[in-house]
């Protein structure tokens, strides 16, 4: 009987800006696609993104995502120029962008990148509408985190 190793699914996940979730209250998300180009591309398939940083701002009624740091390739071809850091167009519809923009300009939301993910071959940015936390909700969250750490490790040792 020969062993058959399971093979893992490849995750469709490129890159998380897990500080947004500390400094950002999330009402909502969004998909959005990228306009991106070529050797853009090969470098997300290796991994090779930074979004800590970034963040989604309007111009001319359209979203636009700055900041997000794609290293290129060291095989990339001599002939382009490559650009880490340019402003990367943002890819929804008509409809949805009039609403966050919206949101933004009347009730002082943020657009901030949640993530960066393949979804059918293409890559897709996850947006929030987000609201800024106050320090004195940051420092609240992070007790009651800790409280329902603590409360798990009292139920597992009471068993």
């Amino acid at each position: 009987m020969a062993n058959k190793k399971k093979k893992k699914a490849p995750s469709n996940s490129i890159a998380q800006n897990r500080k947004v979730r500390h400094d950002y209250t999330i009402e909502d998300t969004f998909e959005a696609g990228l306009a991106l180009e070529g050797w853009e591309v090969k470098s997300l398939r290796e991994n090779r993104v930074q979004m800590s940083e970034s963040y989604v701002f309007v111009r001319n009624n359209e979203l636009w995502w700055f900041g997000g740091h794609i290293t290129p390739l060291l095989s990339a071809s001599t002939h382009i120029e490559t650009d880490q850091f340019r402003n990367r167009k943002l890819l929804m519809h008509r409809k949805q962008i009039d609403r966050l923009i919206g949101q933004v300009e009347r009730k002082g939301y943020t657009l901030v990148p949640i993530s960066l993910f393949w979804k059918n071959g293409r890559a897709k940015l996850e947006i929030g509408l987000a609201k800024g936390k106050k320090e004195h909700d940051k420092r609240a969250d992070d007790k009651s985190r800790d409280w329902k750490r603590e409360q798990s490790r009292i139920l597992k040792h009471n068993r």
